[in-house]
This record gives C-alpha cells, structure tokens and sequence, in this order.
C-alpha cells in the first residue's frame, strides 16, 4: 500500500517510451537488451516516491510502466483502494492486496510496488521471481514530511496507537528481506536525484565486470577479470602485490552522509560496505545480515566504536570493545563471515597469519565463530614473534587451540614471519604441492588481505559522522586523524575513508622508535639497510617493513603499477628506494608523521591519567604524544586507540608509577581496573585470561623451511582426515 487519500495517474497516462539516448547516458542499455523481459520493481515505504520515480525510470528505459495501487489493485477490486480498504479492514486489505499481486503477469514493465506488498511473502516471492527487486531506502524524517504535506496520518497495518515514524521503521525488515539492490537516498533527494541513482544501481548490478581487483604491481591489464569474491579468497595477487580496485572508490554525497550520522554502526556499514561489495559477489541482504552478527552481542560497547572527547581538541576513538580488545576486531568479526561466503567448493583452506600481537587472537576470534561446516573446511596458522609480543597477546592467541586453528611462537621479530609468509604464496612449486597432496589452498588474513582492510574504512567515517552528530563539527568541516601505524593498514583505511567523501584533512602517522614510516613519509626514502628492530612497549607498530605502502604508493601515483613493482623490487634486493620528488609532495599533501621515545609515550599515559583519570594503552599514547607535536589545533583530531590498556599491562602500569606490580596478568588487570576512571575493564579479556592456564605452545627456530613445515603439518592435521 502506498499512502491513503493521494489519486495517481492511471497506466495509459503514465506509460511512456524512451527518446534516443544520448551518449553521456551510454551505459543504458536498450530495452530488449537490457530487460530481457524481466521487470524492473521497486519497493520502499509509503511516501517514498515509488510511483513518481517509477515514471522517470519507465520514461528513460522506454519500457511500460505499472503501478500496482492503480493497475492492479483498482483494476482487481473495481473500486478506490481507500474504499477497500474501509471495507475489509487492515488485515484482510493485506491479505487480498497479496493474492492480488499473485496474479500480475507483467514483463519488461518498471513496476512500482505498494508500501505495503512486502509484507505479504507470497506475493513477493512471485514478484520477485519476475525481475530484480530495487529498494527506495528514503529517510523516514522525509517521509514524514511529505506524508504530513499530503495530510496522511495513517497506513495500512498501523495500529491504534503506534506512531507513524515507530510503524515505518518497523516495515523496513521486510524491504530488508527481499531487495536486490539498494538505492540509498540522501536527506532531501528530489524524485529526479533517486531516479537517477535506480538507473545507476541498476547499471552497476548489470555490469560487474566495471568492479574489478587489480595488483598493485600490475602493468599491463590483464583478460582474466578479478573480483571482490576472488580477492578475499586470494589474499595477494599472483605477482607478489596487494589488490585494489581497479576504478576507485564510490563517492558518496553529503545528504548520504548526513542520514548516515543518525543510524547505527551496523547500519552505517552495510550502507557503506554495500557500496563497495559488487550485489554478484555479496547480496546485499546477506552482507547485511553479516554485518549486523559481526557488530552484536559480541562487543561490550553498543556504539561498537564509539569516539569521546579526552582534552581540548582531541577525541579518542575506542576501537577496542570486541572480544580481544583491539582495532583488529573490527575488521576480523566479519572478514570469516566474507571468507567462508565466498569459498569455492572441493576446496580446503588453510589462513596463514603473521602478527605482531593483536591480528592473532582476533583471527582466531573470528574465525572460531564460523558454523560447524565452515570450520571443517578452514584452517588457521598464527606466527608470532615468541618474544614480540605482551604476555596478554600470548596467551590470548595460545588459548584458542581447539579444532583447525593454533598460533606458533617463531623466536625472530614480525618482519620475518610476515617475508616468510608473503615467500609461502609467492612459491607456485609450493602451493601447487599442497593443493595436489592436501586438496588445500593457502590464504591469508593479515590486512594484505583486501577484505580485511575494507572493514577499517568503516569506522574511520564512523568516528566521523559521531563528531557531527554530537555537534563538535558539522557537516564538511575537517578533522585530523591520528593513527598509530606499522604496517599501514590503518592509515590507508583513512585514506580511503576521505577518498569516499569523508573530510579528513590531515592523516598523521604515529611510530614508535622504530619509526620507519615516520622516515619515510619525511624524507621519501625508505631505508632497511642496517636497520634492527628494537622491540618496544607497543610491539603491534614494531615493525619495519610495512606491507600496506604499497597501496598507498599505488594510490599517490595515479595506478602506476610498473613504478610499484620497481620500487619494491628494489627493497627487496637492495633494502632501500626512493620515492621520486612529485609523489613525495603528494604524500606529504595528504599524511604527516612523527615518531616518540619510550620515555614519551609512558609520559603520556601519566599525563592523560593525572588530568582525566583516563587510560591509554601504549600506542593510543604514541598517537596522544605526536598529536601533540604535529596537528595545530586549528580542527578537531581524533585519536585511533587501537587496543585497550589490559593488554599492555605491565607498561601501562610502570608508566602510572604503580609500585609493586604483581606478576599475574589476572591480578594486573585488577589493579589497573582500580585506578582507571575509563574505560573499564575488559570483560572479554578478564574471562579470556582467568580460564587460561599456562597453555604450552609450539615455539620454532627463526628458518623459512621450519615454518612450511608447520603449514604442512598443520595441513596433515586438519584435513586429511576428510579426504
């Protein structure tokens, strides 16, 4: 049903064909190409525009036009539907309106739907079985608005009682349950702006070939076309490079990110993800069901990541509430569920991790919530660094040692099991080997993996759009990111966040003194020669060779894959390259960077501590400690706090001058919880770390041959028994 009491124009007024398209608008197809017979249909909630834009749509497509309330409806029960309904009552109305549909027969006609059909499945069901199904997803503020212009106070199925906007909201489950293809309306959209975004989605359903994967380290375009599907299961690209989309990122419009501002963190990233994940790879009902498992009951927080004010301009963003404490969860409650979506049958798959504490225990995490039959078909191998790592990250990745999934200790730092891991998918001879032998194939969760990073992009234009809820900015007004960085992930995930419409001005990259990021971004060289890892009090950015430069290399220059493959070539052979002078101004256009001592980053837990009775964990504190230095407080910054304070315990505790610190993570955790105003303790991680015991690992010898085999063993282990 759509609203009461407002007269439409009959089929023979409205239906209309196409004139010649012109050829900005090429990417329409004709009718008989482009319909195939199938209707195009659309579904939103009364007051949503359906039958105005169904005209446009009809009128540009040069296709027939029906509207079910005039066409069908009045035409079945030979009276105004109003009348019906008085007569029947809200209950049966829907129950005729659905067997009504039922006998549609219509093809290649644009139909628009009632607001209420949806809610009938067997009428849907055949609809749907007719064409692809487009839902209008409109603001509800501006459906109520037009419905109080048009003097409708009531819709079919609302009872006594229940405000208009609580029913429309209500409604929305079942448009969630039967779309193809989302067209999400900005805040005051005209029926021209959503008609043209429903001849956009529909385009980009046709064409999935326009949302390809290239490597970073591509030179000339390749036949063979690679999609969101093939990456997540890939993990890197054939030629040693990370994917990226071959076209870029969508933009999305300020009235989108307006509506966004009010909707929830699970909402606010199906919208966003939908528009980055091709409907052939991941419909859009199921990525959202996805998402809203990955952002529940399992994060303490119900704002998943919610961004609070510290002092004067900075705000932390508190990326830390999933289930190990740490930003990587964000991205690993959903990436297993894209994982196992996406797998191709016959097929075993075994993900290798390295990490340098925190992606262990969320890849175990995540993946360990797959079903039964997922989990029989994946595998997971964690390498860390045996002596890299906090005794909290240890025993949270050694405590997951059930089923196919263990973490390894490997006596060496993170760059070597990340070099031997990034050698594993490199060596065909070897990958060929354990897909002939083991019926397994080898991937990854590490952020090379596309779809780790992707999730990321989310909370970066969350923390956001929470600003500009809260008032501290309002629409369009920049802000500054902070963001403690290694191996680039996170910063990259920034970048793509402004590339999608978000106005971050500044992304600044914080590092430890390690500060091999910070060198770069600095002088655009990047030099390993001689360089050692010193292990430090935030061993998560204790790295020196960062995986995600590449993408960012790639996205400065313009896609020039032949000059990404020769500078990583030359990092590989000779430890060092350089940027060229034009891309070094580029990067420094859009990222800073600085670097902090030990001693500055303890300073800067005390500080924060002493005025706010706040706690940071060690890397929130670089990011506090070179926000400090570099961003001018001309605009807000937020901090990116990556992991909760628990994990890092005895640091954090040594840097509040607590004497005594008690050798039992369990009673650290007490005692920190003691003294913090904020945040509390994590439940997650308290329980992780009382019901474990001081499990015995595998720790093995820093050689690249030792680590494969513990792939193969590893692989023995876990699936051969099925074969």
């Amino acid at each position: 049903m759509g609203f009461l009491n407002v007269s439409k124009l009959t089929l023979r007024a409205v239906r209309f064909y196409l004139h010649p398209l012109s050829a900005s608008r090429s990417w329409l197809s004709t009718k008989a190409s482009w319909m195939g017979g199938r209707n195009l249909l659309l579904m939103g909630l009364p007051g949503a525009g359906k039958t105005t834009v169904g005209r446009i749509v009809a009128q540009r497509l040069g296709l027939p036009v029906i509207d079910v309330d005039d066409d069908v409806l009045e035409a079945t029960w030979k009276m105004p539907v109003s009348e019906k309904l008085a007569a029947v009552g809200g209950e049966r109305f829907l129950e005729e309106e659905g067997q009504a549909l039922c006998n549609l027969t219509a093809s290649g006609c644009v139909v628009s739907l009632t607001g209420s059909n949806p809610l009938h499945p067997a009428a849907m069901q055949h609809v749907k079985e007719s064409g692809l199904v487009v839902y209008l997803d409109a603001d509800i503020e501006d459906i109520m608005q037009r419905l109080s212009r048009m003097k409708v106070n009531r819709i079919v199925g609302q009872k006594v009682g229940v405000p208009m906007r609580d029913n429309l909201q209500y409604r929305k489950q079942f448009y969630e349950r039967w779309l193809d293809v989302r067209v999400f309306c900005g805040r005051e959209d005209t029926v021209e702006d959503v008609a043209e975004k429903v001849l956009k989605a529909v385009a980009r359903y046709q064409t999935h070939a326009s949302e390809t994967y290239v490597s970073t380290r591509s030179v000339e375009p390749s036949n063979q076309k690679t999609y969101f599907s093939d990456v997540v299961i890939e993990g890197l690209a054939p030629d040693g490079g990370l994917y990226v989309p071959e076209h870029g990122f969508p933009e999305i419009s300020a009235g989108e990110w307006l509506r966004l501002a009010d909707m929830s963190y699970p909402e606010r990233a199906a919208v966003l993800l939908e528009k980055c994940v091709h409907p052939s790879d991941v419909s859009p009902s199921d990525l959202r069901t996805m998402i809203f498992k990955a952002y529940g009951s399992n994060f303490s927080s119900e704002a998943v990541a919610p961004v609070k004010h510290l002092v004067h301009n900075q705000y932390v963003q508190e990326l830390f509430h999933g289930p190990t404490a740490s930003f990587k969860d964000l991205a690993l409650q959903l990436m297993p569920q894209l994982f196992s979506y996406c797998l191709p049958p016959m097929c075993n798959y075994l993900i290798l991790v390295a990490t340098s504490g925190d992606t262990g225990s969320a890849v175990l995490s995540g993946f360990s919530r797959l079903g039964a039959a997922d989990r029989r078909r994946t595998g997971v191998l964690v390498f860390f660094p045996e002596e890299g790592v906090s005794e909290i990250q240890k025993l949270q990745m050694t405590s997951y040692s059930e089923g196919n999934a263990r973490a390894v200790g490997v006596l060496s730092d993170f760059d070597f099991c990340q070099r031997a891991l990034k050698r594993m998918f490199g060596e065909s001879g070897l990958s060929g080997h354990l897909a002939v032998e083991y019926g397994t194939v080898l991937s990854t969760a590490n952020s090379i993996n596309w779809a780790r990073l992707l999730p990321q992009v989310v909370y970066h234009s969350s923390a956001y759009l929470d600003l500009c809820k809260d008032g501290v900015v309002t629409f369009g007004k920049p802000v500054d990111v902070c963001i403690p960085t290694g191996n680039f992930g996170n910063a990259m995930s920034a970048v793509y966040a402004k590339k999608m419409g978000i106005p971050i001005r500044k992304v600044i990259c914080a590092s430890n003194h390690n500060r091999i990021i910070s060198d770069f971004i600095n002088t655009g060289e990047y030099n390993l020669r001689g360089r050692l890892l010193t292990p430090s009090c935030s061993p998560a950015i204790d790295i020196l060779k960062s995986s995600n430069l590449e993408r960012f290399i790639y996205h400065l220059s313009d896609g020039d894959g032949r000059l990404v493959r020769e500078l990583f070539a030359r990092l590989d052979t000779k430890q060092h390259f350089r940027l060229p002078d034009a891309l070094l101004g580029r990067m420094q256009e859009e990222v800073m960077a600085d670097w902090c001592s030990e001693d500055e980053c303890l300073a800067a837990i005390q500080s924060v501590h002493r005025r706010t009775g706040y706690v940071m964990d060690t890397h929130t504190a670089v990011a506090k400690a070179v926000a400090d230095r570099l961003q001018d407080g001309s605009c807000p910054v937020v901090l990116c706090s990556t992991a909760h304070y628990g994990k890092f315990a005895p640091a954090v505790l040594k840097a509040l001058q607590i004497p005594g610190i008690p050798e039992d993570p369990v009673e650290q955790l007490k005692k920190l919880g003691s003294v913090a105003s904020g945040p509390e303790a994590h439940r997650d991680m308290m329980t992780c770390m009382k019901e474990s015991s001081r499990r015995r690992h595998t720790v093995c010898q820093a050689e690249y041959g030792v680590l494969v085999e513990e792939v193969e063993g590893m692989i023995r282990e876990s699936f051969l028994k099925v074969l």
